[in-house]
């Protein structure tokens, strides 16, 4: 009898212990320096999310990197070696998030992005395997603006990116697209995030006389080369990267930014989507939370949600395999990312492989035009 009662004693302890697991997610993001409107609405939204994934709790241990590479590797290191993270979501931009994918790797800890390059997550590099994004990757947008313009009769463009991976890979990818859909690239420029003018670069594009004009930029650094396009009176169309989709782009550029065209995830214009689409209501509930506590939405927080929206996918299967704090829990929340299958997020259906850790398709694009501060779906 005592044998018993014992035993039934330390199932029950060890049950309580299972379901009090705790999950620890480590998030770094760019809350400040050049990239701050892109990530203080994921920093926002990790206010926003569940404490509880499949019964188990879930600590947020949330750094800011600064928009800096060195920072971003170090918050990597601190949350991996220090706070024994199960996982990382991070960081808001395509450098920062290439600077952490040794660490991450070497660690063995399963890394969600939040930055835009398709380079982040390619399975060239054996290292990547661990990594995985929500944001739209450069190539499936670049097509989306492609087809665009030649549907409007544009037959050559100008290029002025970042000078960074992410200005580099659409750079790449707008090459490509260009080339497929018959249009003539004239001239490429680069800027840095925090020039505080690109006029010797605008004054160029604009002698080549491009019918349209790409920035690969994002946030409000991306304003600076488009408020100039405008000023020096550019006639032609004048296209930005979803890198701009927040109320903050909106504000810099004011009337300047009427007429651009862009492509973006639904979320940002949920409410002109058919009620058939599947995005819609995910989408309205979280933009309905975000703004009653923070104000205008943005596309960034959008890739944070979605972030917490895989993890809740997985988890339940990376449980049936060790416990959070294991490494045979990491492992296998790995494995479980790379599996998902049809999961709903606000900017897309994520559909994974081990081929594809974005796993985004078309449902995760619309073009769009700015007009009087708003976004709207155009064709």
């Amino acid at each position: 009898m005592v044998l018993r009662f014992v035993s039934a004693a330390v199932a029950a302890i060890l049950i309580a212990s299972a379901a009090q697991a705790q999950i620890k997610v480590g998030v770094t993001v760019s809350a400040t320096g050049p990239a701050a409107s892109l990530g203080i609405p994921e920093k926002n939204s990790f206010e926003l999310l569940p404490k509880t994934i499949a019964g188990q709790t879930v600590t947020y241990i949330v750094l800011d990197d600064a928009s800096d590479t060195t920072k971003a590797v170090t918050n990597a290191k601190k949350l991996i070696s220090e706070d024994k993270v199960d996982v990382i979501i991070g960081s808001t931009t395509t450098p920062n998030s290439l600077a952490i994918t040794d660490v991450v790797a070497d660690g063995e800890t399963p890394n969600i992005s939040m930055g835009g390059s398709g380079r982040i997550v390619d399975q060239s590099n054996p290292k990547a395997r661990w990594v995985f994004k929500t944001p739209q990757s450069d190539s499936l947008m670049a097509d989306a603006i492609a087809v665009h313009m030649k549907a409007n009769g544009v037959t050559s463009i100008g290029f002025i990116g970042f000078n960074d991976a992410y200005g580099e890979g659409w750079l790449q990818e707008m090459r490509r697209s260009a080339a497929t859909a018959g249009i003539k690239m004239v001239t490429e420029e680069r800027f840095n995030r925090t020039d505080a003018s690109t006029t010797g670069q605008v004054l160029k594009l604009v002698a080549a006389n491009p019918q349209a004009i790409l920035i690969a930029g994002s946030g409000t650094p991306a304003a600076t080369p488009h408020k100039e396009l405008v000023a020096r009176g550019f006639k032609g169309k004048i296209y930005q990267t979803h890198g701009v989709a927040n109320s903050d782009f909106l504000r810099v550029m004011g009337k300047d930014a009427n007429g651009a065209f862009l492509p973006a995830g639904p979320m940002l214009v949920y409410e002109q989507l058919a009620d058939s689409n599947p995005v819609k209501k995910v989408a309205k509930e979280y933009v309905t939370a975000y703004e009653a506590k923070f104000g205008p939405r943005s596309t960034f927080g959008g890739h944070a949600f979605d972030a917490f929206t895989l993890l809740n996918k997985a988890v339940p299967e990376a449980l049936k395999a060790g416990k959070p704090g294991t490494k045979e829990f990491r492992v296998a929340l790995r494995t479980a990312l790379e599996n998902v299958k049809d999961v709903v997020g606000v900017h897309g259906v994520f559909t994974m492989s081990p081929g594809d850790h974005n796993g985004l398709d078309n449902r995760g694009r619309m073009m769009m035009t700015i007009k009087d501060g708003k976004w709207l779906i155009t064709k």
